[in-house]
């Protein structure tokens, strides 16, 4: 039986990971330190017309606004000098947003540039494979794919703008996913934490969640996601009820379902890097769930995606 008996070790509700300037902090010597995290990063600061500055050291970083925009100001490790203005989004649900990256050895300044507050999320992880930083970039908004993933009610969407074929980055797999109320996604439950050339890469992953009401009453909008051990050796048990600035850590096993309720469209940001030479994403599927592709080829996509508009 699921009881959620690791959900401390491996859930962050907001407002538990504080760390200055960042409203949520997953890093290896945050205030709120993760058992064994190594690979991956996340800090989310909410800046109305204030700044926040970062020196990512040996970090590779990607500058994601979640709400509103944000100006980023990057002096690259070389003494080079950028400035860019990322025009951002009302919120998370309104389709891609432009972002920046900046390699390690980068100190980056992001200021709010909104009427009201934005929100930004920094998403890291330590930049050893290459010798050399990789460069800036300045990624807009139409240059993200957007792709439909699953279908009928495992519909949903997913926004690749820090995968290798849209990114050079060294370490990192970065992306957005959007499910619409009702319906299930990371399904089936899979797992990328052994490294099996060209079958599996061993990857730690954030889900920094947002999600949004869509009942007129602004009912409570909350999603809800699963993490379990794939052997008796590493045994793992998360159960989490998550809303806006919650985060979900996934340091091994299988992760899925993420639910969002019926009555509030769910979003993650991904983060996801490991020790492995290779970055890529291949996954394994729970073999007592795996049937489930079959079927989608019969069903279709669910006619609410993309949220953010036409693809």
């Amino acid at each position: 039986m699921s009881t959620g008996r690791d959900n401390e070790a491996y859930v962050r509700p907001l407002g538990s990971a504080v760390d200055g300037d960042f409203g949520v902090a997953v890093t290896p010597t945050s205030s709120s330190p993760v058992p064994g995290w190594r690979h991956t990063t996340l800090r989310v600061a909410t800046l109305d017309g204030a700044a926040v500055e970062h020196d990512a050291g040996e970090e590779e970083t990607l500058v994601v606004p979640l709400v509103g925009s944000v100006r980023v100001e990057v002096t690259e490790a070389d003494g080079t000098t950028h400035a860019v203005d990322l025009a951002g989004r009302a919120s998370v649900f309104d389709g891609p947003t432009d972002v920046v990256y900046a390699g390690r050895g980068s100190r980056l300044r992001v200021t709010g540039t909104a009427d009201g507050p934005s929100r930004v999320a920094l998403c890291g992880a330590p930049a050893t494979k290459a010798d050399a930083p990789r460069p800036f970039r300045h990624l807009a908004a139409a240059d993200v794919p957007v792709e439909l993933r699953g279908a009928g009610r495992a519909s949903r969407e997913v926004r690749n703008m820090g995968l290798p074929d849209v990114l050079d980055a060294d370490s990192f797999l970065v992306c957005e996913v959007v499910t619409p109320a009702g319906n299930w996604s990371s399904w089936p439950p899979h797992k990328h934490d052994v490294e099996r050339p060209g079958e599996e890469t061993e990857l730690e992953e954030v889900y920094y969640v947002e999600t949004r009401s869509t009942d007129p009453r602004g009912t409570d909008p909350v999603g809800y996601l699963r993490v379990y051990g794939s052997s008796d050796e590493r045994p793992l048990d998360v159960v989490a009820e998550v809303r806006t600035g919650d985060v979900v850590l996934v340091p091994h096993g299988w992760h899925g379902p993420a639910i969002a309720a019926p009555d509030a469209d769910l979003y993650y940001l991904n983060v996801m890097a490991g020790p492995g030479p290779e970055r890529a994403w291949r996954i394994c599927d729970d073999p007592a769930h795996a049937w489930v592709r079959e079927s989608w080829p019969d069903e279709p996509f669910d006619p609410r995606l993309p949220l953010g508009g036409s693809r």
